[in-house]
C-alpha cells in the first residue's frame, strides 16, 4: 500500500520544453533564440555554437527572466554570433545582369535574365529565368527570388510527404516556410510545421531528412531514444545528413539571408 500511495501522489516526471523567441541585436538585427526548459538546469545560461543561439532555463524561471538575462548579455552574444559566423557569410546579394547563377537543391544553376513587363522567376532544363521589367524594385526581386524558393521547397515536400504519412498518427495541420537563423525545423503543438526556407537550397537528402524528423514528433514529442529509434526506422541515413549540417548548415543559412536581404 505505501509503494502504491507513493506511485500516485508522486509527481510525474519533468520534460526538456523547447521553443524559440525572437530577439533583436543592438545592430537592429533579429534573431531567432531557442529557449529550452530543462529540469536539470539550475540556473539561466546563454550559449552559441554554430547552430545558433540557446538560452536554457530552469524549470521554475520565468520567461520575464530569461528575457531580461538576454538583454544583459547582448553584447556578448553578438560578440559570440559574429566569432561563429562561417568564413563565406558576405554573400552577393542578386543583382539584375550580373549574377550569373543561383543555389538550388545542392546545384548552382545557371541564371538567365530576360526583359518583360513583370516579375517572373521560372525553372527550366537550362537553368532559371528571371523576367524582369526595367524598372523593377530590388525589394520587388526580392520577394519574387523569395516566392520562387517557397514554391521549389513546397513541391519537394508535397513529393517526399505522401510515402511518410502512413503510420503517423494525422499528418501536418500546416507547413510554414521561414527564414531560421538557428533552427531548421520546427512541429508546433498544434501539428503546424514550419521549416528553414534554406533547405530548398541543400542537397535533397538533407532536406527530406529534416522533413522525416520533424514528421517523427508527431509520434515522439522529444528527442528520446525511442523518438531517434522512429527516425532511423524511415529514413536510416539521417546520421549522414545531420553531419552534413553541421559541416555546410552555416554556409546554406548565410547564402539564403544574403540573397533575400537589404
Amino acid at each position: 500500500m505505501p509503494s502504491l500511495l507513493h506511485r500516485l501522489i508522486a509527481r510525474a516526471p519533468q520534460r526538456v520544453q523547447r521553443d524559440t523567441l525572437e530577439f533583436q541585436l543592438d545592430d537592429g538585427r533579429r534573431i531567432e533564440v531557442q529557449r529550452v526548459r530543462h529540469p536539470r538546469a539550475r540556473r539561466l545560461k546563454l550559449s552559441v555554437d554554430e547552430r545558433g543561439a540557446r538560452l536554457t532555463l530552469p524549470m521554475r524561471a520565468s520567461l520575464v527572466a530569461g528575457e531580461r538575462f538576454l538583454h544583459e548579455h547582448r553584447t556578448w552574444l553578438s560578440a559570440q554570433l559574429e566569432r561563429h559566423q562561417p568564413a563565406d557569410a558576405a554573400v552577393a546579394a542578386l543583382v539584375p545582369g550580373e549574377t550569373t547563377s543561383l543555389p538550388l537543391r545542392g546545384q548552382s544553376l545557371p541564371l538567365h535574365w530576360h526583359p518583360g513587363r513583370y516579375i517572373r522567376i521560372a525553372r527550366d532544363e537550362a537553368g532559371i529565368h528571371v523576367q524582369l521589367p526595367a524598372r523593377a524594385s530590388e525589394a520587388g526581386l526580392r520577394r519574387a527570388l523569395r516566392g520562387f524558393y517557397e514554391a521549389e521547397a513546397r513541391a519537394d515536400v508535397g513529393r517526399w510527404l505522401p510515402a511518410y504519412l502512413p503510420g503517423l498518427p494525422r499528418a501536418p495541420r500546416q507547413l510554414r516556410l521561414k527564414v531560421m537563423s538557428s533552427q531548421w525545423g520546427s512541429l508546433a503543438p498544434d501539428g503546424s510545421l514550419a521549416l528553414d526556407l534554406a533547405l530548398v537550397l541543400a542537397r535533397p537528402s538533407a532536406f527530406e531528412y529534416v522533413l522525416v524528423h520533424e514528421l517523427c514528433h508527431l509520434l515522439q514529442a522529444n528527442h528520446s531514444p525511442a523518438f531517434w529509434r522512429e527516425v532511423e526506422l524511415r529514413f536510416p541515413a539521417w546520421r549522414e545528413e545531420r553531419a552534413y549540417f553541421h559541416r555546410d548548415g552555416r554556409s546554406l543559412k548565410a547564402t539564403l539571408r544574403g540573397l533575400l536581404s537589404d
